[in-house]
């Protein structure tokens, strides 16, 4: 076996994948079995398993692994794996066992089994993610559940009854789970099993501008509960799940008298907030703490336990500062309310789905002079009134007057998020370039920028918008960055200036021909692939602006200048580029305003044909001629 004929180059292939699950063990056993087709492949030799230190999962042991070579060679794996930080999350360290298995080649089957524990007093149903980056050959899965109907009462973190046990399935056409009782003997009472057996199954999808993968892929979400209905869940569950952030809430005294001393009598509620906004954003967020600090700071292992403490402290984590905002509104005599919503990068929001779990981001609601307005407190660099792009557009639970409900939360206006790229260059008659470029970016824009400063260092900023300049304008012009202003003020646009020297275009005869989009002369095919069987999603509206203009002197004439050009496609996206010149310069203005995220798989055809026809039209040349020296009037005889 040399390839896998569904997927033509895969660098592997998984020959049989196993997870069973023990819950009266608290034990989750796999086993995986992969054989390497190309030089690629190599690279599952090196094997991560993750778990989390003092949460769930508390150990990883009993690892075997070994090579199996095409002539039937074994070698063992007999070293010892080692532990690394590979994440951190919600204060827990994630960490893997990390070990790489001996002599793996091109035509090699690999091999590894181990066991996850995890704590004694929780049961923790598994998760079958059926799909992963390889095409899978056979699986199987296996759980067998805590008794619910034994000797043994299992109750919730409130002491309610759990008696159910509910799966929420996504899976091929023709497979399902199974479910089956066996008997029990010497005493023991009947076990069941729920088992699932696959074959055949393709990665999960893999392409650009994809909706939330996870929440495409073939699954099983298994969880227990005391509930006998999706009505029944959501009601009581977000009726404790509202009081228990109220406790934290608050306010408290602390809190409340801050917040008085912060605010005047004379404030309107919009002015009151902001204040209140702008002292909560100066704490430091944790969750954006390089990796580092979470094991060396100080500040880790002192408690929070209310919104007083957040402030006492000045610091806490994303949600904990969210209370605090949704506090401090509430000391000022404002209607606030908190919010939990699934972020859309991985996943999308389901009622079907039965557990908190979901919810992965934090928000607040404030009514402000009658309306109510969203707020991202814990999403450090966030401008006031708006939210990180991950948490617009979808959906959770919120707080309200009379308990909860659910939450939809808006989508940003495309000129929220814009790059501003002027350039201004000078050409002289050997065909070098001098010149700057200013670059503006506001909302989304900036704010990765600036959040990157937080978990990578302020040091890594400069390294990385020059690589992002050197990348996006033509290799003959070398950038270099002079300024980065307002990094610090969330809401202001950040800017960044560079000099650039260098040549542009290429040279033909008298001919001289520069890109009329220097931003935009290395980009490449967005949409290449005719069809598509995925729904194009973009994380966010947006509008791009480049001005471009290039002074060049009298020895230059204008030979051929695109022409203008607008179009859109429906509402959804604009394009307008509008050229013009002098007798010693060329100006372009190119707008670009991507207005809706999503697009069926139905209107590709039409996205891709209005994408690859301004991609064409960006790709346009000015052609410039070397005008001829005037002659030199001849001498008169003597």
């Amino acid at each position: 076996m040399t390839s896998q004929p569904e997927v033509p180059g895969a660098a592997a292939v998984y020959l049989f994948r196993e997870e069973t699950t023990e819950d009266n063990l608290r034990l989750f056993s796999i086993y995986e079995r992969i054989k390497i087709l190309n030089v690629r492949g190599k690279e599952y030799g090196n094997v991560e398993l993750p778990f989390y230190h003092g949460s769930v999962f508390t150990s990883v042991d009993d690892i075997q692994g070994r090579t199996i070579h095409p002539d039937g060679t074994v070698i063992s794996f007999n070293g010892k794996p080692y532990e690394a930080q590979i994440e951190r999350s919600q204060g827990n360290k994630v960490a893997a066992k990390v070990f790489t298995l001996p002599d793996v080649e091109v035509g090699s089957i690999i091999e590894y089994r181990y066991k996850l524990h995890y704590s004694d007093s929780i049961l923790h149903p598994p998760q079958w993610y059926i799909q992963s980056s390889l095409w899978t050959r056979k699986a199987h899965y296996l759980w067998k559940p805590f008794n619910l109907s034994g000797r043994t009462i299992v109750t919730g973190a409130r002491g309610d009854y759990i008696s159910t046990l509910y799966w929420n399935p996504i899976l091929p056409a023709g497979v399902e789970v199974k479910q089956t009782k066996v008997p029990g003997s010497l005493g023991l009472a009947e076990q069941t099993v729920l088992e699932l057996n696959v074959s055949d199954i393709p990665p999960a999808p893999h392409d650009s501008f994809m909706p939330p993968v996870t929440s495409l892929t073939y699954r099983v979400l298994f969880y227990y509960s005391s509930h006998r209905s999706s009505e029944e869940f959501w009601r009581e569950e977000g009726k404790y799940w509202a009081i228990d952030k109220n406790k934290f809430i608050g306010p408290g005294p602390v809190v409340t008298a801050v917040t008085q001393n912060l605010i005047s009598a004379s404030d309107t509620q919009d002015q009151m907030l902001r204040k209140i906004y702008a002292a909560v954003m100066q704490l430091e967020n944790t969750s954006f703490a390089p990796a580092k600090s979470v094991v060396s700071s100080p500040k880790g292992p002192k408690e929070i336990h209310s919104t007083d403490d957040v402030w006492n402290q000045k610091y806490g984590t994303n949600d904990q500062l969210t209370g605090l905002f949704i506090a401090m509104a509430r000391a000022a005599g404002m209607k606030a309310y908190y919010a939990s919503v699934t972020q859309r990068d991985h996943n999308l929001f389901a009622k079907e789905y039965l557990t908190l779990s979901q919810l992965n981001g934090n928000l607040a609601i404030v009514t402000v002079d009658g309306k109510e307005r969203f707020f991202d407190p814990g999403a450090r660099f966030c401008p006031y009134g708006h939210l990180v792009w991950q948490q617009t557009k979808t959906a959770g639970i919120r707080q309200t007057e009379n308990g909860t409900d659910f939450v939809q939360t808006p989508v940003e206006a495309s000129d929220f998020s814009r790059i501003q790229r002027v350039a201004n260059l000078t050409l002289d008659n050997s065909g070098n370039v001098t010149g700057t470029i200013d670059m503006t970016f506001m909302g989304y824009a900036n704010l990765g920028w600036r959040q990157s400063t937080l978990t990578k260092g302020a040091a890594s900023l400069e390294p990385a918008l020059q690589n992002s300049v050197e990348h996006l304008i033509p290799h003959s012009l070398v950038p270099k960055l002079v300024s980065i202003q307002k990094l610090d003020d969330y809401e202001q646009p950040l800017t960044v200036r560079f000099e650039v020297t260098g040549s542009l275009g290429s040279s033909t005869g008298k001919r001289l021909l520069i890109p009329i989009d220097i931003f935009q002369s290395g980009s490449t095919p967005t949409f290449t692939s005719e069809k598509r069987d995925i729904p194009v999603y973009f994380q966010y509206s947006r509008t791009n602006q480049d001005a471009v203009r290039i002074n060049f002197p009298s020895s230059f004439s204008i030979e051929a200048l695109p022409a203008s050009d607008r179009s859109n496609l429906r509402k959804a996206i604009a394009y307008d580029m509008q050229t013009e010149s002098t007798a010693t310069s060329v100006t372009v203005h190119r707008d670009y305003i991507l207005g809706e995220i999503y697009f069926k798989t139905e209107e590709y055809a039409d996205l891709r044909s209005f994408y690859s026809k301004f991609e064409n039209k960006d790709q346009e040349t000015v052609v410039l001629t070397t005008t001829p020296a005037a002659a030199k009037p001849a001498s008169a005889g003597n």
